[in-house]
């Protein structure tokens, strides 16, 4: 992974004072994600260039340079920005819910209402995410393994609660509704799901998903 890619993070910096330097091309790297993602959801991945985003931003493409090392840099920084933003999303839809199927079906519809507004940006994410091409690879990111990790989160509280076993092999059912609320993007992406029809079908996978793992 390159050296500007490396400095993605899926958590906030500390914070500490920005010199006038650091302020300005903070502003810039700002305005050029701006850019990128309208762009990105314009003309998908592959239609978006660094000229047009450059171009988009106001800016030199040695200003993008500047701040990334390529498109899937850029990209990458993008979807870091929105995993982080959705699974505050995530926890707070999980935190309402009464029980923990409630609780995990909130969470992923919390999932899904946060992306169909922006669905061509999601498609450009969808069409790159789980694969190596243009050097991304989006799955390995850290941050992609947050939203698994509320998840199993919210199935060890439930066997905390009693609502679940001790035996209910929380991480195995976890990555597996996990993987269940991914694909179901396909549905949305592609074939044009609304959220209803996405709720409805991982209601049913969640509760098939924790069949036999109930306190009996």
């Amino acid at each position: 992974m390159n050296t500007v890619t490396d400095k993605v993070s899926c958590d906030q910096a500390t914070a500490r004072p920005l010199t006038r330097r650091a302020m300005a091309k903070q502003q810039t790297r700002s305005k050029v994600m701006i850019a990128a993602r309208g762009l990105f959801r314009e003309k998908g991945y592959e239609g978006a260039t660094i000229r047009d985003i450059a171009n988009a931003a106001g800016m030199s493409t040695g200003a993008v340079f500047a701040n990334f090392a390529d498109k899937s840099d850029l990209f990458q920084a993008i979807t870091v920005e929105d995993v982080m933003e959705l699974t505050v999303a995530m926890r707070g839809a999980a935190e309402r819910g009464r029980g923990i199927e409630d609780a995990l079906l909130k969470m992923f519809a919390a999932g899904y209402a946060y992306y169909k507004p922006q669905m061509p940006l999601a498609r450009a994410a969808f069409a790159v995410s789980w694969s190596a091409q243009d050097g991304l690879a989006l799955r390995d990111l850290p941050c992609m393994n947050n939203i698994l990790e509320l998840i199993g989160e919210q199935m060890s509280l439930a066997v905390g609660r009693g609502e679940l076993s001790q035996e209910a092999e929380v991480r195995l059912r976890s990555q597996m509704l996990y993987d269940a609320y991914l694909a179901n993007f396909g549905q949305a992406v592609f074939n044009g799901w609304s959220l209803d029809a996405l709720s409805a079908r991982m209601r049913d996978q969640i509760r098939i998903l924790l069949s036999g793992a109930r306190r009996g």
